[in-house]
């Protein structure tokens, strides 16, 4: 499966919660990734096209997963994929994935 942010979301991703705006890293999140990532099929997420992402979208829209503990680190590393002409975006998210830790109330699928 693919998802190109920009198509399929916006090519304008902007702030970290739903009351940030319609474009939130949450709202990718909940809506669009999860969902596809729990089908257990490897999701390419298509990074190009956007005009830019904020530290804080790419957080919660990837970090969050790990954090609300909806996947655990070495699942997305196994079902996730993220395409980048720009290797330090790619970069960048892994990390904000990699360092997440899931919240008490969380629990993992």
């Amino acid at each position: 499966m693919r998802i190109n942010i920009a198509e399929e979301f916006t090519d304008t991703p902007a702030g970290r919660y739903h009351a940030d705006g319609p474009f939130s890293g949450e709202k990718f999140r909940e809506e669009i990734l999860r969902d596809a990532l729990a089908t257990g099929e490897l999701v390419v997420v298509e990074l190009d096209d956007a005009e830019g992402f904020g530290s804080s979208f790419l957080e919660e829209a990837f970090g969050g997963l790990v954090r609300h503990g909806y996947f655990t680190i070495d699942r997305l590393h196994e079902i996730l994929e993220l395409s980048s002409k720009d290797e330090s975006l790619v970069l960048e998210i892994w990390d904000y994935i990699d360092t997440a830790t899931p919240t008490e109330d969380a629990v993992n699928n």
